[in-house]
């Protein structure tokens, strides 16, 4: 027989352990080993089975076992230590609490996704993972931030294989009150909604749940309420599921729905109003909207809004290729707004306006999340250095007339939480090497000081705990293994031969992530007889370690994980080689320890960041990958190994195609692995132990682990975002913000009237001696606007053979009186000739106002014609 109904029934603690319950509600369990103790020593079975999850744990220890924990001195003594540091955490000064004042009072973060812990699956990979370890690292330094999320009643999908090794997906049904979450509730008692409308008058009503993450609390937005139909019930149902309407419904809850959220949250407990609002990635684009319909309410008029908007909004890009960016058809936008909708007040066109790709080789009647993100927010960002290079290149069709290098896209390179990611047994050796509160403070805030102290640790203790952390990876992969052989189908007695997979003493390689085709999963595969080799090799074997899931739509992804499933299942080399189906956050805290060398192959320069190899080498791990994300900002040869790649950062350099760009990648990978990796790994010194090995272990950490910290890169988004977006949200008070629209449209009308009409130099012949300084002079039409209203520059740098200017520097030129009769204006400046070689110039003029974060904000910028300079400028030797 079915349910009718369902109830959660939680047990009643005695009074002596009510800290408990304070304690599981708060997820710095999820990344605090003392707390996680305490737990574990409440019912230890039961922990296992829970998954360590304390929520579900509480919900299942006996009425017997928890009297006879409130009579255990030893345990209760143990219960109010944990407690009071919890207290202590929650309400200490940490590092931005010392930072000079001016600092936001308070940060929104909005993302689509939150991987926070595996008690609460909100993630489908790398987005929410980061989005999860920025909420853990602001809390640990202090950041006032709050996370925006949905909740997804199913949550991302749980993997399986078929016995002919198809993935098969499943989806959990999850109850939030068996989840460790509270619901967010008005000061009468009642939960907290927040109301979308929808087209025909209809209303999407999402009730708000809050999980405490340390100091920062996440507000999550639920639609499955009984208010709603069922249509509208099912609008947060799975994560990155449905159509584009369905989509389209999620994002609009998010970004609109998300701000209502904050705007409830700040009324009901006190928090500080945020001051910048942060969006990661285009999903929650929405969010400028909202705001600006905010301020229209208070007087201003959509473009004053949108400038007040704009200064206090950071927008992160997380995507390497236009493909991976939410756009919708522009007619079901529209649909979605106006009279009939959501933000009646703003004109739809205005609200178009913010996401059309109006630029050339853009899609006109698309509406493009990134688009409008850029467009909403003052300040934008890629993940890594590269990945800011990449961005600067796909959007720059937003700044036309600007080189890639000038558009206003920055990079903040991602990182790691290292408390969640580093397993307890390295934890516990840097505490006998320096102490807890030294080690603590090295994975929260890091400062290469701190992380010195690997290079007393002795080479056998570097060692034995490798040996440890691969022999508990070992029997973590022979346990999950033989559970996917049993829902392939197989019978027990099939399956004697899972007892001999792997080995703790074999060099032990991993590989994990999701499964699009550009991280190319099947890349070790192009040389079956050589791959075999190399696992198979009687002296120096190599073993290795796969998961990943396709997107449940991806056949092709999907078709990749079974090539690789079959030939694990080879009966020849399944005991060197396997495959891990549902990967997740509880698989991974295993994995990335247990493993010597990290392999990626994306395809350069299509991955952002990745940052699974960063969370490897917190625990000792080598990274051998291509050229891409952050390794190729931070490798270097004495830590790790560089994958050469076919065509430098453009894929269609090498024009045999990805074929054989593929076999030539894969030839290098083998390569490496042959005559490098595993002849390092296997080489022994006088002592016995692998001696240059274990000192680029030793690297890895010294070198990369201050790097890779979630609290280096928060650090970075308050000091170059977060900071500068307060200062320019309090400058851009209403007066203000009226005046920087109003210049900005008196800037827009007039500027197809700024013209350079002529450009000379002092310089007779073109040659010039370096260290000479020339005099520019220029003749500039203005088109009505004024001096103050632009810069007029003098741009030089070194030339290739088409005369573009590399490395480019800007000065700027002064005018040398009033306008002449004709109304132009003459500038001048010196020119400075700094450097040896092929040198050129030019001149241009670029808007100029006090409130511009960048003089590229516009877009606008006018160069001399063919025929008003001097020819190909000075060439200098």
């Amino acid at each position: 027989m079915k349910a009718i109904r369902r109830f959660t029934v939680r047990p009643v603690l005695p009074e002596a352990l009510h800290p408990l319950s304070e304690l599981a509600r708060n997820l710095r369990w999820s990344w605090h080993a003392e707390t996680r103790d305490l737990f574990q020593s409440v019912d230890p079975e039961r922990w296992a089975s829970s998954g360590g999850d304390p929520v579900r744990l509480l919900g299942g220890v006996s009425m017997d076992r928890l009297a006879e924990l409130a009579e255990d001195r030893r345990f209760l003594r143990r219960l109010a230590a944990v407690a009071d540091d919890l207290r202590d955490y929650m309400t200490g000064e940490r590092w931005y609490q010392t930072q000079a004042p001016g600092l936001p009072a308070a940060v929104a973060y909005f993302s689509p996704e939150f991987g926070i812990t595996a008690a609460l699956p909100q993630y489908s990979g790398g987005l929410g993972i980061l989005a999860g370890d920025h909420l853990k690292a602001a809390s640990d330094l202090g950041v006032p931030l709050i996370g925006v999320g949905l909740l997804y009643r199913h949550g991302y999908f749980r993997q399986t294989l078929s016995r002919d090794g198809w993935q098969q997906e499943h989806y959990p049904v999850l109850d939030p009150h068996e989840l460790p979450l509270a619901p967010l509730r008005e000061a009468d008692g009642s939960v907290a909604q927040v109301p979308l409308a929808l087209p025909g008058g209809r209303l999407l009503r999402a009730r708000v749940w809050q999980a405490q993450v340390g100091r920062v609390p996440l507000l999550m937005l639920d639609s499955d309420v009984d208010e709603n139909d069922h249509g509208e019930r099912g609008v947060t149902d799975r994560l990155y599921g449905g159509g584009s309407e369905h989509r389209l419904l999620q994002e609009m809850l998010l970004g609109i729905g998300g701000v209502r959220a904050v705007r409830t949250y700040c009324r009901l407990t006190g928090h500080p109003q945020p001051e910048v609002f942060h969006t990661n990635e285009g999903h929650a684009g929405f969010l400028g909207l909202e705001r600006i319909a905010e301020l229209c309410d208070q007087g201003l008029d959509f473009d004053a809004g949108l400038e007040a908007v704009r200064a206090g909004t950071v927008f992160t890009t997380h995507t390497p290729v236009p493909a991976g960016i939410d756009r919708f058809d522009r007619e079901l936008v529209a649909r979605h707004f106006g009279p009939d909708a959501e933000l009646p007040r703003i004109d739809v066109e205005r609200i178009l306006g913010l996401g059309m790709e109006t630029y050339p080789g853009g899609e006109p009647n698309l509406f493009n999340m990134a688009v409008m993100g850029l467009r909403l927010g003052q300040r934008a960002n890629g993940v890594s250095l590269l990945h800011g290079r990449v961005s600067r290149e796909m959007f720059s069709g937003l700044w036309p007339g600007f080189d890639p290098d000038e558009v206003p896209i920055t990079s903040v390179t991602n990182g790691v939480h290292a408390p969640t990611w580093v397993a307890p047994e390295v934890f516990r050796l840097g505490v006998r090497q320096i102490g807890a509160q030294r080690t603590e403070d090295a994975m929260t805030a890091g400062g290469t000081d701190r992380w010195d102290a690997v290079a007393d640790i002795p080479d056998q203790d570097i060692w034995d705990l490798r040996r440890s952390l691969r022999e508990q990876l070992v029997t973590e992969v022979r346990r999950r293994l033989y559970a996917s052989w049993r829902e392939r189908g197989a019978g027990t007695a099939e399956l004697g031969w899972i007892e001999e997979v792997l080995d703790p003493d074999v060099l032990t390689i991993g590989f994990a992530r999701r499964v699009p085709s550009y991280k190319r999963l099947t890349l070790m595969l192009r040389d079956r007889d050589r791959l075999m080799d190399l696992l198979l090799h009687e002296e120096r074997p190599v073993q290795i370690v796969v998961a990943g899931k396709a997107h449940p739509a991806d056949d092709g992804g999907k078709r990749l994980v079974q090539e690789l499933v079959r030939f694990t299942d080879d009966p020849r080399v399944r005991h060197r080689i396997v495959f891990l189906p549902d990967y997740g956050m509880a698989m991974a805290q295993k994995l990335y320890p247990g493993c010597d060398v990290w392999l990626n192959n994306p395809l350069r320069p299509l991955e952002a960041c990745g940052t699974s190899g960063m969370k490897a080498a917190l625990n000792g791990c080598l990274n051998l990958s291509v050229l891409d994300g952050w390794w190729d900002e931070w490798f270097q040869p004495h830590f790790g190994w560089a994958i050469p790649t076919a065509d430098g950062t453009d894929r269609s350099a090498v024009g045999e195609g990805d074929d054989r760009r593929d076999d030539l990648e894969a030839v290098a990978l083998y390569d490496l692995l042959e005559q490098r990796v595993t002849p390092r790994f296997y080489e022994r010194g006088r002592g016995g132990l692998p001696d240059r090995w274990i000192e680029m272990v030793r690297r890895t950490l010294t070198h990369l682990g201050p790097k890779v910290l979630a609290g280096r890169m928060v650090r970075e988004y308050v000091e170059r975002l977060y900071a500068p977006a307060a200062r320019a949200h309090r400058e851009l008070a209403p007066d203000a913000a009226r005046e920087l629209a109003e210049w900005k449209a008196r800037v827009r009308a007039a500027w197809h009237r700024v013209t350079v009409d002529h450009v000379e130099t002092s310089a007779s012949t073109a040659t010039a001696e370096l260290g000479t300084t020339l005099v520019l002079r220029v003749r500039v039409g203005l088109g009505g606007l004024a001096p103050d209203d632009v810069e007029v520059q003098a741009v030089s740098g070194r030339v290739d053979g088409d005369d573009r200017i590399a490395d480019a520097e800007g000065v700027p030129l002064k005018p040398t009186g009033g306008p002449d009769e004709e109304g132009r204006w003459v500038y001048e400046g010196p020119l400075s000739l700094d450097r040896t070689g092929p040198f050129g110039y030019t001149v241009r003029i670029l808007p100029d106002h006090r409130l511009l974060a960048s003089r590229a904000e516009l877009g606008l910028v006018a160069l001399p014609s063919e025929d008003a300079g001097e020819g190909a400028g000075v060439l200098m030797r």
